[in-house]
Parts: structure tokens; C-alpha cells; sequence
């Protein structure tokens, strides 16, 4: 009878462990849900070489230059996108202060709708509980002529300005991803891609 007590006791004693368990990895799911993203700005923008900074069209120099690149079919730019991140964590409004930390960010680049190339980050990432905005600056290097050479020069042009010249707006900026924060319990996956525009914080 003492050891069928005893087995008892153990058995309920893993069964509340268990729930325990179940509820704080549901508990470090919420926590992950309520991190939000958002397409902050581009910066660093530069086409064939040329830096687009400040610029709203091209000298007749540059122009020569992108004119060659383009007749050879290559139309390679590179530029940083800030995405911005919200950890709402922050111990209030019934939440565990808690830091996050962003083990995996799989995206997927798309501009005007078109999607081009995909990548992920280099190592781990911690956004603080704090509520407060933090930057994951990504570095975008491609070929604008692979996705867009169908447009036309003068469309590939005014796309690269858009995104990275004067005015630059990341309005025509997509990133789908797929968050991956570490927990006690493992790492935990957003379900399904997210879609993380500039308009509002997803």
C-alpha cells in the first residue's frame, strides 16, 4: 500500500509538473506573439557602385555608368532595411519582464509586390522588455536586373530612387519572416510567416 501511495504521489506530482510546463511554454508563446515588427527605413542604398544618398536623379557620368551596367544586363544594389522591433514585455499590464531573444529571422525581400531574395540573420539577437523600439539593421545585396529587366532602365531607375535616393520611403518594401525567440523550454516558432510592411507594426 506505501508504495502504491508513493507511485500515487509521484505520478500526480509529474502530472501538476507537467501542467506547470505546459502553461509557462504557452505563457513564453504570448510573450513571442507580442513582439511586433515593422519596416523602419533604408539606409546606405547604392546602384552599380553609386551611392543614392541625397540624390534625385544622376549626373551624365552616372548616368553612363548605370546605362553600361544595364546593357550588360547586371544592375547589382546593396542597402540596409531597419526593421523595427517592439518587446512589450515590460512587466506590466499582467506580463513577466522579459527579454527576447531573436535565435532565427528566415525573410523573405519583396519590392513592388516581386519577390526577390531571402536570408536570414547572422547570429542571435536580444530585443529588451522594455517596450521601447529596437533596430535589426539587414543587409540587402542583389541583382535588380534578375527581378525587373521586363521594366525597362528608366523603371529599375525610379524603383532605386524611391527606396534609396532623397526621398527615400520603404512604402514599396515587403519583408515577409518567420521569428524564432529562445525560450527556457526551446526555441519557439511563429506558426506562419508574418508580412512587415512600414505602414504599422505586425
Amino acid at each position: 500500500m506505501k508504495m502504491r501511495s508513493a507511485a500515487l504521489v509521484a505520478i500526480l506530482f509529474c502530472f501538476s509538473l507537467s501542467c506547470s510546463t505546459v502553461k509557462d511554454v504557452q505563457q513564453a508563446f504570448a510573450n513571442l506573439a507580442r513582439c511586433k515588427f515593422k519596416v523602419e527605413n533604408v539606409s546606405s542604398f547604392t546602384l552599380v557602385g553609386i551611392s543614392l544618398g541625397g540624390k534625385t536623379n544622376f549626373t551624365v557620368l552616372d548616368g553612363a555608368r548605370l546605362m553600361a551596367a544595364f546593357s550588360r544586363n547586371e544592375f547589382p544594389a546593396s542597402f540596409t532595411l531597419n526593421v523595427a522591433v517592439v518587446n512589450p514585455n515590460d512587466g506590466t499590464a499582467g506580463t513577466r519582464r522579459s527579454s527576447a531573444t531573436l535565435t532565427s529571422f528566415a525573410w523573405t525581400l519583396l519590392l513592388d509586390n516581386t519577390t526577390t531574395i531571402t536570408g536570414n540573420i547572422a547570429s542571435p539577437i536580444t530585443i529588451p522588455g522594455t517596450g521601447e523600439q529596437s533596430i535589426i539593421p539587414l543587409q540587402m545585396n542583389l541583382d535588380l536586373a534578375t527581378f525587373f529587366k521586363d521594366r525597362g532602365y528608366d523603371s529599375i531607375v525610379n524603383l532605386a530612387l524611391a527606396i534609396g535616393g532623397a526621398n527615400r520611403s520603404p512604402a514599396r518594401i515587403t519583408l515577409r519572416a518567420k521569428p524564432t525567440i529562445a525560450t527556457d523550454f526551446g526555441p519557439i516558432t511563429y506558426p506562419g510567416e508574418i508580412e512587415i510592411v512600414d505602414r504599422e507594426f505586425r
